[in-house]
Order: C-alpha cells, then structure tokens, then sequence
C-alpha cells in the first residue's frame, strides 16, 4: 500500500516535473519519484527524519522530513537551495513561459531571461536575433515547421523592465499561469 505523504510540481525549461515522496511511517522507508518514475529507495530506515537529496533532471533538490509532535511529519521540498515557493517566486523573474496550441499540437515554449535560451517541449532550439525599430526579436521554428518569433521590447519603466511577447502566425500569444 502506498503511503504518498507529498505530491508537488516543479516548473522547468525542460517541462512540469511532479514530484512524489511516499514516507513510511512505522517502516521508515522513503520512495521519490519524478513524473512517475522512482528514482530513489530506502527501506527501513530506522530514523524517521532528515532529508533525501535527489536531482529533477540537472537541478538539485531535496525533501525535508520533520516531526510535528506526536507521530506526525511535516515535509518540504527544496529546489536549488531555495524553498519551493522561494523557487517558483524566482523563476517567475527569470522565466517567461507559453503554451500555444498550433495546428492541433501543444507547445511549451520558455525563454529563459538570463541566457536568451529558448525551449521547445523540453529541449533548446536553434535561435536567430534580429534588431528592429523598436527592440529585438528572437526567431525560431517549431518542430511543426511554424516559424514564430519572441518580441523584446522595453516597457519605458525600470522597474518592468523588458516586455517579451510571443507571436506566432502575426498572433501574439498569452503568456502561461504556472
């Protein structure tokens, strides 16, 4: 029977990695699995806190076991040092994110801030840049054969900073809720 205590999702260039830790209370024993593959097991671990270090993909994490009184646990996830939400919060600066559907097929579209990287369902595509009158333009072919392109732009205020803006078939699409 499978004692699943946590099930969080960690969003990624590569893709939405869910994370599963199942925690044994009596046994000790502790399962991780990422997008339903097990990656880690211990049986009868004879003490039942601490933490399990593991990696999503070339990402370091780890899951924090702590006694809440009584025969209760607590557990957190920690994603490159930093607590979840800590995490998410930061990849939402960092990251910009999109999931058009083109002609019948799902995309996952991330253009990381820092590198100018640009990531098509998981993997780096091949990038062009191009300055225009009133910015620049990063374009790309997706693996359908549509090529579309991401529009930088400033916003005039410091604080926002750049605008990027995906734009597909002279379409702009709406960035993704993650």
């Amino acid at each position: 029977m499978a004692d699943i205590v946590a099930v969080w999702e960690v969003s990624l260039s590569d893709g939405v990695h869910k994370v599963e830790f199942e925690h044994g209370t009596t046994s000790g024993m502790r399962i991780i699995r990422i997008d339903n593959k097990e990656i880690l097991r211990r049986n009868w671990m004879f003490k039942l806190v601490g933490r399990e270090h593991f990696q999503i993909g070339k990402v370091k994490a780890s899951i924090n076991i702590d006694a809440s009184g009584g025969f209760s646990y607590e557990y957190s996830l920690e994603v490159n040092g930093k607590a979840l939400k800590k995490f998410k919060e930061q990849r939402k600066k960092s990251a910009r994110v999109w999931t058009p559907i083109v002609d019948g097929h799902e995309f996952r579209i991330v253009l990381e801030k820092d590198s100018m990287d640009v990531w098509c369902n998981g993997l780096i595509v091949e990038t062009a840049g191009v300055f225009v009158d009133d910015g620049s333009e990063t374009h790309f072919t997706l693996s359908s054969g549509v090529a579309c392109y991401i529009k930088n732009v400033s916003s005039g205020k410091k604080k926002e900073g750049i605008i990027h803006s995906l734009v597909i078939n002279d379409n702009e699409i709406p960035e993704a809720v993650e």
